[in-house]
């Protein structure tokens, strides 16, 4: 069984949500952990059991990266809003390197969730 992270901006928990609706089949048979309030968001709209971190402004996203560098992640789904991010919303430069020096694949938009995805489950 995968297990899969999942972690948005405030202005891309929409798409998130999108994301696993569209992806729900694959979804479903995967262990899933994500940031506090993508995770509550992602139970509430999709029903699927996501384990939930603290907030990104909590440090979910620094325990995501601790599940990384124990090798607990196959990986991880980050949407971010390059644009318009605020202070608190997760900062994904720790991340991304954890993620590059235990070689995790991590997407940080739709197109690269949809091919890591496909890639990871086929």
């Amino acid at each position: 069984m995968f297990r899969i992270a999942l972690i948005a901006h405030d202005e891309k928990k929409d798409d998130m949500v999108d994301f696993v609706k569209n992806h729900l089949e694959l979804l479903e048979d995967c262990n899933l952990i994500a940031t506090g309030t993508t995770g509550k968001i992602i139970n509430e709209k999709t029903n699927l059991k996501v384990k939930r971190m603290a907030s990104g402004p909590l440090g979910g996203d620094q325990m995501i990266g601790a599940e990384v560098a124990q090798d607990k992640l196959d990986c991880v789904i980050f949407l971010r809003d390059p644009l318009t991010s605020h202070p608190h919303e997760p900062d994904i430069t720790g991340l991304l390197r954890v993620c590059d020096v235990h070689n995790v694949p991590l997407a940080t938009n739709l197109k690269t969730a949809d091919l890591v995805l496909e890639g990871l489950l086929e």
